[in-house]
């Protein structure tokens, strides 16, 4: 079955564009070559599910979103199903992370015409490279989102593609661009006078994997991971005794768990502090590759990064959750 199943979905890839290879290697601006469709809503399907939060808020109801990731998806580890293709195949755009976020998918989502990486806006000097990479895959720190001036510019990227596809709801998509922008200007804020909060000493983020660079540079936190930037890598038992090292030399009071990561690595971090005489506690869950649940708070981009400050906050002041 498993076979058959691989077969159905290599035939599925195949199916998708003939020649997209070449062709995508000739087209650099992918917007400009998408094509407007015959009927409104504009069938969007998305990958991880804070962009699809991202087009529903510039699309409005003028779009129907579908998205791949759920809650607690991690995206580097996600292998694309034959119905996922199906529904790529089917869709006027997809609209993706990119930088490697989807690791699995990259090689698919970059050959098809019709998919919009939403971070080709933000000026390469302003990402993060990280040091030493993971296997090559890397050039750039994927995790862009928790730099909320940096998931700003990815607005425009929505909002030109569905312009593309359905020009007579260009002004609609400016409007609902323009009143996003504003609002995650007020977040941007949010974040800036919840983390003033935290003595300068405190201010150090340690999670799961290490996906919180962006935010550690741009909020005036010093941020370490057990694991890389990809969850592909695990870590060992090396990498757990050295941070337990920098945890009870710092006097840290709170490390953090991830909900799209597995929490054992975090809960042998504390056992291997507190061997050494010091009590470090799990501050909260911090929302990482994946927004919560539909239809909650922390199931939208803006709900999401309020819930981590607010837990990041309350766990290095020691407060109760």
């Amino acid at each position: 079955m498993q076979i058959r199943n691989h077969l159905r979905l290599l035939v599925l890839l195949a199916l998708l564009a003939p020649g997209l290879a070449t062709q995508a290697a000739a087209q650099p601006d992918k917007i400009a070559q998408l094509q407007p469709v015959r009927q409104t809503p504009v069938r969007v399907v998305t990958t991880v599910n804070f962009i699809t939060d991202l087009v529903q808020q510039v699309g409005g109801d003028r779009v129907r979103v579908e998205g791949l990731m759920g809650a607690g998806v991690d995206p580097h580890l996600y292998k694309a199903s034959a119905g996922d293709v199906r529904r790529l195949q089917q869709a006027d755009l997809v609209f993706y992370a990119g930088l490697h976020l989807e690791g699995k998918m990259v090689e698919l989502l970059e050959r098809l015409p019709k998919a919009i990486a939403v971070t080709d806006t933000i000026p390469r000097e302003r990402l993060i490279r990280p040091a030493g990479g993971f296997q090559g895959q890397y050039t750039y720190d994927p995790h862009v989102w928790f730099d909320v001036t940096l998931w700003q510019l990815t607005i425009n990227q929505v909002r030109d593609a569905l312009s593309r596809v359905d020009p007579a709801g260009a002004s609609r998509y400016r409007a609902n661009a323009e009143a996003y922008r504003k609002r995650l200007e007020q977040l941007d804020a949010f974040i800036r006078q919840q983390i003033a909060q935290v003595p300068p000493q405190q201010r150090v983020l340690i999670t799961a994997h290490d996906a919180f660079n962006y935010l550690g540079r741009r909020y005036g936190l010093e941020v370490r991971g057990l694991q890389g930037i990809s969850t592909v890598s695990e870590a060992g038992t090396r990498d757990v005794q050295a941070l337990a090292d920098f945890i009870v030399e710092r006097r840290i009071r709170a490390i953090f768990v991830e909900s799209s990561v597995p929490r054992r690595a975090i809960e042998a971090v504390v056992a291997a502090v507190r061997a050494r005489g010091w009590r470090v506690t799990i501050g909260g869950e911090l929302f990482s590759d994946a927004a919560g649940s539909p239809g909650t708070p922390e199931g939208t981009y803006v709900g999401m990064m309020e819930h981590n400050i607010r837990t990041i906050v309350n766990g290095l002041l020691g407060r109760e959750p």
